[in-house]
Formats: C-alpha cells, sequence, structure tokens
C-alpha cells in the first residue's frame, strides 16, 4: 500500500473509526445496490408554459395513476381513482372543492388518508427508509412516519394509528396532512428530473417554471438555445437583449420583462410609438394570437419592429468584430435598394414586404440612432441590474450544462453538428477548431467565462459566443444553416425564408452515424440513448419521435401553443423507471382549473420505448458505480483494521 492510499484510509477513518461502524456501511450500501432504480423524468422545450408542464410534473407523466391503479385495482371504481389522483397533483383546490360538496368532511378526511398513506407507501417502495424520511415534510415527519409503517394484518396498535387520524381530524389539520401526503407523492414519484433545454421563450412564465425548478428536490438542466440567449443578454449583451426583447414582442408577452422582471421597457415603447408612429408595421404581425387589447396590441407591434432593425443593426457590429464566426452573409441592411424597395439575397433581387425604415441611414445602416443607443443603454443597465433574472441565470449556471452523460443516456438540446456525409462538423471557435464533444466542452468553458471569468477579454469572448450559438451554423445549439429574421419578416418568397436544418437531423435513424456519436462522447453505442428536443416532432404528419431503433428519442412534441398546430399535440415527457422507458404524448391542457374540476389528465397515450427483461437495479445506475467503489472503498478500511494496519478509535 502506498502512501497516498494510506492517507486516504486514514481520512475515511475519521467517517468509520471502527470495524463495526465500516462493516455497518458495507452492509447499508449493499443493500441499497439491490433496490430498484428510481424514476427519471425527461421534458424539453417547454417554452414558458408553466401550467401544463406543472400539470405533467405533478401527476408524473401519467405514474402516479398507474401507482393506483397498482394498490386499489378494482377494489375503487374508476371515478373514484380519478378523484383520488386528482387531488393527489392538486391537494389545496381539489380539496377546497370537495369539501364545499360532501355533508361529512371528517369522514371524507378519514377515507382519504388511508387511501392516500396508501399510495404513499406504494411510492415509497423504491426507497430506504431513511430516504424516504428526509423527503418527509417537517410539519408531519413523525405521522407519516408512523402511518406508513402501519401494518394492516396486525391488531394490536389499530387503535393507536385510528387515534393518530382522529386527533389530526379534531385538531383542524387534516387538511395541511392531505397536502403534505399528497406533495410526498409527487416528490416519491420523480426520483430526478431532467430538462433538456428551452425553458424560455414564446409562453408568458418561463420566470414561474424557474422558480418551481429552483425548489426541486434533485434535477439537471441542458441549456437550450433559447436558455442561452436569456442567459446572454443577462450579462449585457446587446445581440442577445435585442432578441429576447424583439421576441416577447413577437409573442406578445412583454409582460415577462415588465410583470416578472421588472425591466422597464416604457423608453423603448416611448421610442417605437415615435419613431414609428405612422408606419403600420405590415410585416410584423404577432405570432400565436395573442389576446391583447388594441393599443396593446399596436405597442408589442410596433416594439417589435424597433428592435428588429436594432437587432440587425447591433448584430452586424459584432459580425464585424467576430470575423471568425463567418456570419458575414447575415449583414443585409447594406443589401437594401432603399430607393426601389427590393434586396439583393444570393444574387437575386427580392420584392420587400416592408419598406419603412426611418431609423435607418443608407450611407451608414448600421450605425444606431442616438434613440437607439439610448434604449439599448437602458436595456444593458435593466437587464444586469436585475436580481431576480440574475438569480435565474445563476440557477441555470450551477443546475445547467450543454449536454449530460446520465446513467449511459446522452442528453442535449439540439444536436452534434454533422457534415452532408454524417461526419463530426468542425465549427471554429476563436481561432481553434473543435467538433462532437470537443466542441460542447470548449463552448461550455467560454459559457463559464461569461460569467465568472476575471479576464475581461475571455469574458467578453464568452459572451459574444452565446449570441453565436443562439444563431450560428456552427452552434449545436442552433443546428440549422442560418436565422433567417430579416427575410421572415421582409421577403415573402419562401425559398429566401428557408433555414436548412444540420445533416444531423438527417442521419437520427442512422446506426453507423449515431454509433459514432455514442463512441465520441464515451458511452455504450448498444445500450446508450440520445435524448433531445429543439425540433418539433410532428406527430399529426405521422413522425416518430422513436429514431434509431430506440437509440434516439426526440422529445419536443409542442409544449408552446405556437407549436400545437405544427405537431398535433401539446408536448412529450419520458420517463426511464426499473422496468424501462415510457413516451407519453401529451394533449392540450384547457386550464389547471379545468383539470380540477373535470378531473382531467392530459396524457393521451403512453407509448413503451422498451422493456428490460430484468428490472434495472440501482447497482446498475451511475449512482450504483459510486456506491461500489465506496464499498470497495470501505472493505479495504476493515482489511486495514482487522490487519492492524490501522487501529480503531472506538
Amino acid at each position: 500500500m502506498d502512501a497516498t492510499d494510506m492517507r486516504y484510509l486514514e481520512l475515511l477513518s475519521r467517517l468509520f473509526p471502527s470495524a463495526d461502524k465500516a462493516s455497518a456501511e458495507i452492509i447499508n450500501l449493499s443493500a441499497i445496490l439491490n433496490l430498484p432504480k428510481g424514476t427519471e423524468f425527461f421534458a424539453s422545450d417547454i417554452h414558458g408554459e408553466y401550467e401544463a408542464f406543472s400539470h405533467t410534473l405533478r401527476n408524473g407523466s401519467g405514474s402516479i395513476r398507474l401507482k393506483i391503479d397498482d394498490v386499489f385495482g378494482d377494489s375503487l371504481s374508476e371515478n373514484e381513482k380519478r378523484s383520488l389522483a386528482t387531488l393527489i397533483y392538486y391537494p389545496r383546490e381539489k380539496m377546497e372543492l370537495v369539501l364545499s360538496q360532501v355533508d361529512d368532511a371528517e369522514a371524507w378526511y378519514a377515507v382519504t388518508l388511508q387511501r392516500l398513506v396508501a399510495v404513499c407507501k406504494r411510492a415509497a417502495q423504491k426507497y430506504t427508509r431513511s430516504r424516504v424520511r428526509k423527503a418527509l415534510p417537517k410539519d408531519f415527519a413523525y405521522i407519516i412516519e408512523e402511518l406508513m409503517t402501519e401494518n394492516r394484518h396486525g391488531v394490536d396498535k389499530q387503535a393507536y394509528y385510528a387515534a393518530i387520524v382522529d386527533a389530526v381530524i379534531r385538531t383542524d389539520r387534516g387538511g395541511a396532512l392531505v397536502e403534505a401526503l399528497c406533495l410526498l407523492i409527487q416528490r416519491l414519484a420523480i426520483e430526478r428530473l431532467h430538462i433538456v433545454g428551452d425553458i424560455y421563450d414564446r409562453g408568458p412564465y418561463p420566470h414561474i417554471i424557474m422558480d418551481a425548478l429552483m425548489e426541486h428536490h434533485s434535477l439537471d438542466i441542458q441549456w437550450g438555445n433559447h436558455d442561452i440567449v436569456w442567459m446572454g443578454a443577462s450579462l449585457g449583451q446587446r445581440g442577445c437583449i435585442a432578441h429576447v426583447v424583439r421576441n416577447c414582442a413577437r409573442y406578445g408577452n412583454l409582460s415577462i420583462l415588465e410583470d416578472a422582471y421588472g425591466i422597464n421597457v416604457l423608453p423603448l415603447a416611448s421610442f417605437a410609438l415615435e419613431a414609428y408612429k405612422d408606419d403600420p408595421c405590415v410585416a410584423f404581425g404577432l405570432k400565436g394570437n395573442p389576446d391583447l387589447p388594441p393599443q396593446e396590441l399596436e405597442m408589442n407591434v410596433k416594439i417589435q419592429k424597433a428592435m428588429a432593425i436594432i437587432q440587425f443593426k447591433v448584430e452586424a457590429q459584432l459580425i464585424d468584430e467576430n470575423p471568425g464566426f463567418g456570419l458575414e452573409g447575415r449583414k443585409l441592411l447594406d443589401k437594401i435598394d432603399y430607393e426601389n424597395g427590393t434586396v439583393m439575397l444570393d444574387g437575386v433581387a427580392y420584392e420587400l414586404t416592408d419598406t419603412v425604415f426611418p431609423t435607418v441611414d443608407p450611407a451608414d445602416p448600421y450605425r444606431l440612432t442616438p434613440e437607439e443607443e439610448e434604449v439599448m443603454q437602458r436595456l444593458e443597465q435593466a437587464f444586469t441590474g436585475c436580481e431576480k433574472l440574475q438569480r435565474h441565470m445563476r440557477f441555470f449556471l450551477d443546475a445547467g450544462s450543454l449536454y449530460k452523460v446520465c446513467n449511459g443516456n446522452l442528453l442535449f438540446h439540439a444536436c452534434v453538428p454533422l457534415n452532408a456525409d454524417g461526419s463530426l462538423m468542425e465549427t471554429e471557435v476563436f481561432g481553434e477548431t473543435y467538433k462532437g464533444r470537443a466542441l460542447y466542452d470548449v463552448m461550455e468553458r467560454y459559457v463559464r467565462a461569461a460569467f465568472d471569468d476575471a479576464n475581461p477579454e475571455l469574458a467578453k469572448r464568452g459572451r459574444d459566443l452565446l449570441w453565436y450559438m443562439w444563431l450560428g451554423e456552427g452552434s449545436p445549439l442552433f443546428a440549422k444553416s442560418k436565422m433567417a429574421t430579416f427575410e421572415l419578416y421582409l421577403i415573402a418568397e419562401k425559398e429566401a425564408r428557408k433555414e436548412v436544418k444540420n445533416s444531423f437531423y438527417s442521419y437520427l435513424d442512422d446506426e453507423r452515424v449515431m454509433g459514432g456519436i455514442f463512441e465520441d462522447f464515451g458511452t455504450d453505442p448498444e445500450t446508450s440513448r440520445i435524448v433531445c428536443g429543439h425540433v418539433p416532432v410532428k406527430v399529426k404528419d405521422g413522425e416518430d419521435p422513436v429514431k434509431c431503433g430506440g437509440r434516439v428519442l426526440t422529445i419536443d412534441g409542442g409544449f408552446s401553443k405556437a407549436y400545437q398546430p405544427t405537431t398535433g399535440i401539446a408536448g412529450y415527457t419520458l420517463i426511464s423507471n426499473s422496468y424501462g422507458f415510457v413516451l407519453a404524448a401529451h394533449e392540450p391542457l384547457e386550464s389547471m382549473r379545468a383539470a380540477v374540476v373535470n378531473e382531467l389528465d392530459i396524457h393521451s397515450s403512453r407509448k413503451v420505448v422498451e422493456l428490460v427483461d430484468k428490472r434495472t437495479l440501482v447497482a446498475d445506475t451511475d449512482n450504483g458505480s459510486v456506491l461500489k467503489q465506496q464499498i470497495a472503498d470501505l472493505e479495504e478500511l476493515l482489511e486495514a483494521y482487522r490487519c492492524g494496519i490501522l487501529a480503531e478509535k472506538e
């Protein structure tokens, strides 16, 4: 045994100072290895749709209802099981509704508490008692633990358990205990939450989703392109700010800025309404048919146009500062013939759909007017000075990454950029070229440098790269040939607007190409899976989210209401438990209130992706590998005690 190993054992002995304690921990960890693997829950492209996302999380994508079926079988009617499920999802709201309709509240509490305890026991089966104890709500920890350990086959303590329930009801704590049990069931139903990108943009409540995620007991996030642009905006990166504000206006969601984050858009609104006061802004209609009063609708339209023009200007400056990004072709304001109302693109002159550009000087089209400069300065200050936004983005940084390998599965938002022949595509990052995993790694280093590097030059590089990752052809988060913002607004012809998807999407069913990606990321091509989102799966057109014989799962099904006409559903969620993988497709959620009153579950269909021959145990997971190493270390310590190499301290 060398000195390093000896030093490690000496440190370990501080935690386990005797052979008995080392042995006890070995026994404990060995037992844990043989428990079933906990449930992992995957979701992507939430896009600010809090109610729909919250509902799928509350019901565990249908897993809680399955537990109710397992526990009660035919002993409860379908209506009773549906009512119980709704109570677990929305305890406060459902209790309020039920208690206003029942004659004997105490009897309802007595029956309901018994049923909830039974479901709780079922949900806790995968966990050690210690693990469950840590999850118990503080106020009811003792009571719930006692009720969950009740043995219905014995009679000795029946009066004891009945007295607990009676006392809870008598002291008017029945409602609080019901809620505590429901939330505990929700927590136990999902061991690990994976958010595979795009919490922000389009929908109105990304900030509420962030607050909820910050309270979640166990999660990781893989940043999406819509997340990365908000991260850049929070650092004052002008290109990112312009996109964020324009997108909020485009979907009629300026309240995200004003109400959620306290970012004052009044200077921008005043500027837009003045600069474009006589302009109908015909090319800048809103997306998603937001329900806004006429005056607010007009303001959003004009702000959208104002920010689009500012965006084209500040991006040109960024392109000039970063020639390595290869975005010279995205400078289009200087390609406009302002007299004839046309623009030259790829050798073709296209007629513009909007020719009113009061803030553009044809002789110097990328210069911000003094008013535009003032607007951007104020927005920079507002974004960088918003404490709540900074807190959310810091959480992104701490809980997130560009990709993650978890239990052999490779998680990333969009793609691994590929060439037309299926080989890994190289992207230049500040003078060096990278591809595959190396590209992901270097970009993540720059993301973290943008937030934390003391070197101003590296921090600026990081901020500019955040913008590039939002829209650059070589970005693994964007995955298209170009972001055709200019064309989508100002050119009617479809051929000019076309954004060609990266070749990655052409090879999703190619086992050889996908196998190369698995190998590049150090995972097993035979057993690993890619889980990604980003590109909505057009279910209504017959597209299948399961690719490459189950090796690739694309789970963007359209949480965003704006994309539901394209997909035909309202999002996918993926469940990985000890029995295999199950993909759930969701129907649109009318509202949380409707879900409570009508006892609606939104999962419409569940597709078994894979069933394992033998239940997956903790021993088969990443955590299992950690525990096995801990056991091996403890066995070395135990041997050292027994051989007299180390003296026991107790």
